[in-house]
């Protein structure tokens, strides 16, 4: 038989057993515990304060000076040869820059010191402390980065507001109430109501322009632009109504030009209600994002401002029949003067914004009315419409009233997001009509005409009176 010899000192050796193998890993974890602990203590050893705490914008290619208070708190003592200096580390050296980066300071409790920053480009930026120790005996150094929000200074640098900046700004709102005069003196209900008799077409047009457009912006902005400010520019842009050469577009490419006509007017009433509403609610998730306030009075004031307008065509169209033909007369080359106008005037007023054209803004710019064409003419495909109200409310729902959007962001939004917003729908109106010129030239080709009978459904090509002896060509803008 065989005899096992138990340990003696069975079985507390399982103790021991236990504290062979576990004993280093405790006294490492107790060793990365307090050098974590050491990590959390940095950031306290100093606390930052600046004068002005919230600054006014900088402008760019200016230079304005921050005064910085740094109180010692764990009151570190410094030998005779040792150093402390100060760095300002900025988060975005392309929006501002400091003239001198790295001070020396004295050890004392309170040091009272300042540092120059200049304005370079549009934009926010934040700019961190970091104080660095230079140990003479250690012959090291010793570097604590303030990165808490309260040690931190966000800087806004702006443009400097010259006079044609302000006569771009006032240009498009008069263009675009002219615009809305024109609409009102042009207004023919009759038309509106016929094509009212078959009202799925202007049905799918509005829940294409304002239901449609809107999400997809939202969701292009989110996938595309990763600043909340510029998304602003194009979710704004998609809420916008159905505008530009939508009624041209719809005639040269044989589409309905009664309901485009139609939906074009529906769009542009409703646009009071619509544009706000969808602002002030899911647009309300992306001024959170850019830490703006909802500008509610603003958007409301400039809901009013384009009530006024088509009110004064209508009583103009109703007391002046001559004058109201007179502007009926020009509404379409007028409107297309807007576009032209808005664009070329934008991008030599605001050069600035070739610098934000990054590919994100391009391509988002080009997504919009692409796939609003695709989007809306699926609609009215799946509904079983004909072709023709097919191209209507195809073009209907991707072209977008850049300026309204334009002059929405302009009136509404403070510097410099009025600014840098604008880049969106400049974005938009330059690559909204690529695919529809894109269809002329295919159409050109392949020798394909606009019938006669398509011709003279054209509103300015043909004048019908009213009742009231008042000659209506339809809407356009």
């Amino acid at each position: 038989m065989v005899r096992v010899r138990m340990c003696p000192l069975w079985p507390i050796h399982y103790v021991f057993m236990y504290l062979a193998v576990l004993g280093p890993i405790w006294l490492l974890s107790f060793e990365m515990i307090g050098a974590a602990a050491q990590v959390a203590s940095k950031g306290s050893n100093w606390n930052v304060t600046y004068q002005p705490a919230k600054p006014d914008p900088i402008l760019v290619d200016k230079d304005e000076t921050i005064d910085v208070r740094l109180v010692n708190v764990a009151g570190i003592q410094l030998g005779p040869n040792d150093k402390l200096y100060v760095e300002y580390i900025v988060e975005d050296p392309n929006i501002a820059e400091v003239s001198t980066p790295v001070t020396e300071i004295p050890a004392e409790s309170v040091v009272d010191t300042s540092f120059n920053i200049t304005g370079n480009f549009l934009g926010y930026t934040k700019i961190c402390p970091s104080i660095n120790y230079f140990s003479a005996k250690d012959n090291r150094n010793t570097t604590e980065i303030l990165t808490e929000e309260k040690d931190c200074l966000t800087i806004a640098v702006i443009r400097e507001s010259t006079a044609i900046d302000k006569a771009f700004t006032y240009s498009v709102a008069g263009l675009v109430a002219i615009i809305y005069v024109n609409m009102g003196a042009a207004l023919d209900m009759s038309t509106v109501r016929d094509t009212l008799k078959r009202p799925i077409g202007p049905t799918i047009g509005f829940l294409s322009q304002f239901m449609i457009m809107p999400l997809l912006s939202y969701a292009i902005c989110k996938a595309l632009i990763p600043r909340p400010d510029l998304q602003l520019g194009l979710f704004i842009t998609g809420c916008s109504p159905g505008g530009g050469a939508s009624n041209i577009w719809t005639l040269t490419l044989g589409g309905n030009l009664d309901l485009s006509i139609t939906m074009t007017t529906i769009s542009s009433i409703a646009a009071f209600a619509m544009m706000p509403l969808w602002i002030l609610t899911l647009g309300k998730t992306i001024f959170d994002e850019a830490d703006l306030t909802v500008p509610y009075s603003k958007i409301g004031t400039f809901a009013v401002t384009l009530v006024v307008p088509l009110i004064i065509g209508i009583i103009i169209r109703r007391f002046s029949t001559k004058f109201a033909n007179i502007l009926v007369k020009i509404l379409k080359p007028f409107a297309v003067f807007l576009i032209i106008f808005i664009v070329v005037f934008a991008i030599y007023t605001n050069l600035y914004l070739f610098q934000l054209f990054t590919w994100q803004i391009l391509i988002a710019g080009f997504l919009l009315p692409v796939l609003g064409y695709i989007l809306g003419g699926g609609f009215a495909l799946a509904l079983k419409q004909s072709w023709r109200d097919t191209v209507a409310i195809a073009i209907e729902t991707g072209v977008q009233n850049t300026g309204l959007a334009i002059f929405a962001l302009r009136f509404s939004m403070p510097q410099p997001e009025a600014d840098l917003t604008t880049a969106l729908p400049v974005a938009v109106a330059i690559m909204t009509p690529l695919l529809p010129a894109l269809l002329i030239v295919y159409q050109m080709i392949r020798g394909e005409k606009l019938g006669d009978e398509e011709e003279r459904k054209d509103p300015l090509c043909q004048s019908t009176e009213n009742e009231s002896g008042i000659k209506t060509y339809g809407s356009m803008k």
